[in-house]
């Protein structure tokens, strides 16, 4: 039932009574009697008898469409336990809302194969099943892994998908990718770890992989972050499959269109689906495939309960379903380095000599000869090489990309007098400056504070703390008159600029691809991104770079790559070898000394201290459980991190669950938010 409590988290018995026995089969939604009210649920099997005397009658039937697939309903409940959820939850985020008119326009349509709903006229289930979900954990690398190249698939298809054999041309710059592409067109199942060239079309070689899956007549189902990955990913499948042979998923689509984008999904309709965050439970006929791109970013990480990751949740449907996994981007996060430590998957990367020729010359601003050179180059914010490198692309007629972390124009500010940060005299949120002519407002309220006194010093002018995109499109306009300079980010985000001169200034993410290539890129205020308090701050600082760099010309073709930062941290010796495996690895063996995931697995439990205490109190950890904090969370409230091995994982969710059914039963009052490995611990 669509209750998200954790004691109700099982499967419920009702009578199917003689009228609604056709319609009630597996996979289609209902309505039922629970407690006195009408709630929804989900009918998952039928059943000659049930072990329980009394049983009330299914009250409705509300679709006779089966839109839960057995294998989906294996993979939430698989998902449920890992991270301490509901099954309740993971299916409001696996199957789209009814849309009826969809549905209507789709009857006359045959069912898909393996629809058929199982035979028996006795008691239905109305939730989540208790057994039958396969490993608890999701893919865990560390126990009962396989070689990864030369795996069986859960079965040969049924019969091959037209189409020639697949051109590898791509995939040659990678020793292993052709190798990689022959195991999907032979129906096994290879796990790879791709980390991608500077200038790569990364869509079309995971069109490639798409097209030697299709052809081993299996389908394949891949996942990005954002709409513009979307669509490219979309222009890449149309013209190496054809129009009509995949669908796109995404919550952007609109009701109607994403419901019948499942629905063809569902139907087998179409071999492959491509989608955002909301495609990774779209079920797809004979999945051989599962794929996913820049498995960093942090839009893959599911905001609702119980808050799963799509790369997990893709993994989890390689290990149970017998399907090839493809993890793939410029940069690599430890979860992916851990999953080629532990043999779980075989990394796919080029050799040196490729790698130099495909590379843009790239620079730090912070190291010694720099500095001696330009003393102010610490502190100057476009430092003299910078500006060099962006003069000289310019006038070479090529376009020059700036990466600046932070939107807006002013998004900080401070005291000019006594530089202490501006807040809010109302909520005390930092301030803001949103254009040049306009007054100082509140980034938490939004409230305008056009008579600002500083309490420190009672000084009314302000300078700026942190330099936005606007006011840096518009400070490079001044230093390159007659230069165009564009602008995008989160109010209008570019896919694409002319190769011509020009000037783009982009917030990480939104940054456009230029027609034959970025003659400079400048990675600006790498402070910022370096200095933040959290676990992920070099990965992610990394990510971003090898993001914006991975679009200048290649080194030979006097491509330039120009980072302000010192050259002796990790992540920027990290961007100037190219070396993201090096740094993965040496950001997981940190990771194990110091006990944090993925080395490990850790639980936030957060809400008021009373809650939290309570919850805790009641959970059977596992033995060698460590209990963390607390620490102030948002709110009001506290967080406490409990860590494990990852061989206790399983058990450390299920004391947390049965711990918040425990609390649920007796409807305490005040909620406390479980989330397992979340991407930010601090």
């Amino acid at each position: 039932m669509d209750l998200p409590l954790a004691h109700l988290d099982r499967p419920f018995d009702y009578l199917v009574p003689a009228e609604l026995d056709d319609a009630a089969q597996p996979g289609v939604r209902v309505k039922v009697r629970f407690a006195g009210q009408l709630v929804d649920g989900w009918l998952l099997a039928r059943a000659e008898r049930s072990d329980h005397p009394r049983l009330a009658y299914l009250e409705k039937v509300v679709s006779p469409v089966p839109v839960l697939a057995p294998e989906v309903v294996r993979l939430a409940r698989a998902v449920a336990d890992r991270y301490a959820g509901n099954l309740a939850d993971v299916l409001r985020l696996a199957v789209p809302p009814r849309h009826a008119r969809v549905e209507k326009e789709l009857t006359a349509a045959p069912a898909a194969d393996g629809a058929a709903p199982a035979e028996g006229t006795g008691t239905a289930d109305g939730a989540a099943p208790a057994e039958g979900t396969g490993t608890a954990d999701g893919p865990d690398p560390a126990e009962g892994a396989r070689p990864a190249a030369g795996g069986a698939s859960s079965g040969a298809a049924s019969a091959a998908v037209a189409g020639g054999p697949v051109d590898p041309r791509g995939w040659r710059d990678y020793p292993a990718g052709p190798a990689l592409l022959r195991a999907l067109t032979d129906g096994r199942a290879p796990r790879a770890v791709w980390s991608a060239l500077p200038g790569e079309d990364w869509a079309a070689r995971y069109a490639d992989a798409v097209a030697a899956t299709v052809a081993g007549g299996r389908g394949a189902l891949l996942v990005v972050a954002d709409a513009r990955d979307l669509d490219r990913l979309d222009a890449a499948l149309t013209d190496a499959l054809g129009p009509g042979r995949h669908v796109c998923l995404s919550a952007a689509l609109g009701p109607a269109r994403r419901y019948r984008a499942f629905l063809a999904a569902l139907r087998g309709d179409v071999p492959v689906v491509v989608g955002t965050r909301a495609a990774m439970f779209a079920p797809v006929d004979r999945l051989g495939l599962v794929a996913i791109w820049d498995d960093g970013d942090d839009l893959h990480a599911e905001p609702r309960a119980p808050y799963p990751h799509a790369r997990e949740v893709l993994l989890t449907r390689a290990q149970l379903g017998g399907a090839a996994a493809l993890v793939g981007g410029y940069a690599r996060t430890a979860e992916a380095q851990l999953l080629v430590e532990t043999g779980w998957a075989r990394e796919v990367v080029a050799d040196r000599t490729t790698l130099r020729a495909r590379v843009p010359a790239i620079a730090p601003t912070g190291d010694d000869p720099q500095l001696a050179r330009d003393p102010g180059a610490a502190s100057a914010r476009l430092p003299s090489l910078a500006w060099t490198t962006a003069r000289d692309a310019l006038r070479a007629d090529l376009p020059v990309l700036v990466q600046v972390p932070r939107r807006g124009y002013l998004p900080s500010v401070s005291c000019a007098d006594c530089r202490t940060p501006a807040r809010c005299p109302h909520c005390a949120g930092p301030l803001a400056l949103p254009a040049a002519d306009g007054a100082p407002a509140c980034r938490w309220c939004g409230r305008g504070v056009a008579a600002y006194a500083c309490p420190e010093c009672g000084g009314r002018r302000l300078r700026a703390a942190v330099t936005g995109a606007r006011r840096t499109a518009e400070e490079l306009g001044r230093a390159f008159p007659g230069v165009p300079v564009r602008t995008s980010g989160r109010e209008e985000v570019l896919g694409t600029v002319p190769g011509g001169a020009g000037l783009v200034v982009a917030t990480p993410g939104a940054e456009p691809v230029a027609e034959g290539g970025y003659g400079a890129v400048l990675l600006l205020d790498s402070w910022a991104l370096l200095t933040r308090a959290d676990l992920r701050a070099g990965e992610e600082a990394l990510r971003r770079w090898l993001a914006a760099a991975a679009l200048a010309r290649p080194g030979p073709a006097g491509g330039r790559v120009v980072v302000v930062a010192d050259g002796g941290l990790a992540p920027v010796q990290a961007l100037l070898r190219w070396d993201a495996p090096w740094f993965a690895a040496r950001e997981l063996a940190e990771r194990r000394e110091l006990g944090f995931p993925p080395a490990v697995r850790m639980a936030s439990v957060t809400g008021p201290a009373e809650a939290v205490a309570d919850l805790l109190a009641g959970a059977r950890l596992p033995d060698g459980a460590e209990v963390l904090g607390p620490v102030p969370a948002d709110e009001g409230r506290e967080r406490m991190l409990v860590r494990v091995p990852r061989a206790r994982a399983a058990a450390l969710a299920q004391a947390l669950h049965v711990a918040a059914g425990q609390r649920s039963a007796r409807k305490a009052a005040d909620p406390v938010r479980l989330q397992v490995d979340p991407l930010a611990l601090f």
